[in-house]
């Protein structure tokens, strides 16, 4: 092949992964939206939460749909929320980002799964403030099949790479998370400012990353989470006592870890 078909095909495989990614994105929403609810997000079909009348094909064409609506149903003309061409769009750049920075690879294929799921997380957690465990079993299942292949193939966002390297993930964050938890349960009487579904939240992350990367992920969220508290504190956003989810910035942070995280490592190490 080419230099000028290979540039081609790899053009070709991400408008294919941005397509695919819109596509989850929309299944995303369905998730976001039922999950919380306790609902099958398979049964029934997609549907006006308005109105009830069961949504077509043309209705739920990912984005296209809602700027040719203009953002209303079609049939009761009420409003669409915005969030959902977002989480779209969101969702087929964060496709499209990975497999720029991995290439057409199976760890791609793994971040993609991974990121699905955190994405789902990311806006429930916004809207209720739960991590509900059935995404991070999914999580955690994926991460299950990584750990597997990493015993056959190195897995290269593993560095170094051994067996036990996302054993070693599973526990790493999270335990540092549990122990937050407990220490606020022991003064406080509760968990404090850290919920049990982010200490969960780091099992799968740990998992897929390893422990390097992982520890890097809970690192950046806390600073991102730190810098937007302080920021909403002191623009009256919120009060002092507020409750802010953490999910976000662990998504975030892990976002940042596995595009950068390696050479953010390196760096570092090279300063001291």
């Amino acid at each position: 092949m080419g230099i000028d078909q290979a540039a081609g095909f790899q053009v070709f495989v991400g408008i294919c992964l941005f397509v695919l990614g819109l596509c989850i994105g929309s299944f995303l929403n369905v998730c976001i939206y039922r999950i919380p609810l306790k609902q099958s997000v398979i049964s029934p079909p997609s549907h006006c939460p308005n109105c009830n009348t069961r949504l077509t094909a043309a209705d739920m064409i990912p984005v296209v749909s809602y700027i040719l609506l203009r953002g209303r149903c079609r049939y009761c003309k009420a409003g669409i929320p915005v969030r959902y061409p977002l989480v779209e769009l969101l969702t087929g750049m964060v496709y499209l980002i990975l497999y720029i920075r991995y290439g057409f690879s199976v760890e791609t294929l793994a971040l993609l799964y991974l990121f699905s799921i955190l994405l789902a997380v990311l806006f429930i957690d916004l809207d209720h403030m739960i991590i509900p465990n059935g995404l991070v079993l999914l999580g955690m299942a994926g991460g299950a099949l990584t750990t597997v292949y990493n015993l056959f193939v190195p897995f290269s966002l593993y560095q170094p790479s051994k067996w036990y390297t996302p054993l070693i993930g599973m526990v790493s964050a999270s335990g540092i998370l549990f122990a937050v938890a407990l220490i606020g349960l022991l003064i406080y009487g509760n968990d404090g400012a850290m919920g049990m579904g982010d200490v969960k939240l780091f099992i799968p992350i740990g998992m897929f990353l390893g422990w390097k990367l992982a520890l890097l992920s809970l690192f950046l969220a806390v600073m991102l989470g730190g810098i937007t508290s302080i920021f909403l504190l002191i623009s009256r956003i919120v009060k002092r006592k507020s409750a802010i989810p953490f999910g976000p910035f662990i998504v975030a942070g892990t976002f940042i870890a596995t595009l950068f995280g390696n050479s953010i490592i390196s760096w570092y190490f090279a300063q001291i």
